[in-house]
């Protein structure tokens, strides 16, 4: 595919600089990665090194740094380069059939236009909205409610009795509904807790590769609207988390956590059991919460406190070697002086 400048111009609503009438774009790239016949974007503190990027084109936010080749100006360059990834890389389509490979029960229900691939299980009693796709491997339990145009992977699972929102996209190897960890110790002996409750997954949530979600033991596990989950994610039993949250890889949630809306968890972040966050937090990479936190947090280190608080006690801490290398120099000093009293 080639595109020229004017046209992707109208397709992003943006304005174009500096426009080159011979230039083809063939493709988009990163900024350290993209040739000349590609288009590449960048945000701040990146704006200041695009002009160091071999990119034919660049697309930039109004007001960001003057450059000697066509820019495409936009209000948020991010999104503007993920549109076009969409334009020269869409989705390979799919054929939408019942592959005669697959296992579907005779009661499940099938919408329209859906493609079931190969060696896919649909169990008894399952329903599948329109245009959804469930690549080879995929295993729906029995009486899973999966809603409009999902996209499940090869090898995801999702157990008896979930429920899938529209637009939904489970990644490979991830679990929605697998048991809860629950237990009962009796003279040493831990005796296992039934897990009875289901999971229920929005509209537009994502669930990355070998995450996992655990079935409520009574009630629901809930994930909201917008949410987006990297991989080796894990929420616990009963969690209720509200829309468009964002959890990067390797953070576990466990039981009776209640997320409010907007939060971001960084990679390996963590919280303790049944406490409540609210809204519009960020947790930093590795940061252990272990107690309820209000609105509008910015948290980092273990246990969780303020960001610039950590930072101040991070620089701290790197002061602590030559701290004690002044003190064990004083400690000579005083020896020395004790000696010649």
């Amino acid at each position: 595919m080639e595109k020229t400048l004017q046209e992707l111009a109208a397709f992003l609503h943006g304005t174009l600089e500096n426009d080159d009438p011979g230039m083809r774009i063939t493709g988009v790239n990163g900024l350290v990665e993209a040739g000349p016949t590609e288009i590449s974007f960048a945000i701040p503190p990146y704006v200041e090194l695009c002009h160091k990027s071999r990119a034919g084109a660049m697309i930039l936010a109004p007001g960001d740094r003057e450059l000697d080749r066509p820019v495409i100006r936009v209000e948020n360059p991010k999104q503007a380069f993920a549109e076009l990834l969409e334009l020269f890389r869409p989705q390979e389509e799919v054929e939408r059939v019942v592959s005669s490979l697959a296992y579907v029960a005779e009661d499940a229900v099938i919408g329209k236009n859906v493609a079931v691939q190969p060696f896919a299980v649909v169990e008894a009693g399952a329903e599948i909205g329109d245009n959804t796709v469930i690549y080879s491997h995929a295993y729906i339990g029995r009486h899973v409610k999966v809603g409009s145009d999902c996209i499940i992977y090869p090898q995801a699972v999702v157990r008896e009795n979930c429920i899938i929102g529209n637009r939904d996209i489970l990644q490979s190897g991830c679990v929605i509904g697998g048991d809860g960890f629950g237990f009962v110790t009796n003279n040493g002996k831990h005796n296992k807790v039934q897990q009875t409750g289901n999971v229920i997954l929005g509209d537009d949530v994502e669930v990355g590769c070998n995450s996992c979600i655990d079935r409520a033991t009574v009630g629901s596990t809930i994930v909201g609207n917008g949410t987006k989950m990297d991989n080796l994610v894990h929420l616990g039993h009963n969690d209720v988390v509200g829309e468009n949250n964002l959890f990067v890889a390797l953070v576990g949630i466990p039981g009776s956590v209640t997320i409010g809306n907007n939060n971001t968890f960084g990679g390996q972040s963590a919280t303790v059991g049944h406490i409540t966050i609210g809204n519009n937090n960020v947790m930093a990479g590795r940061c252990g919460v272990i107690g309820n936190v209000g609105d509008n947090q910015i948290l980092a280190g273990f246990p969780a406190m303020q960001h610039t608080e950590w930072l101040r006690q991070e620089a701290k801490l790197r002061k602590i070697g030559n701290l004690m290398k002044t003190v064990k120099e004083l400690e000579k000093e005083i020896k020395e002086m004790k000696q010649k009293l």
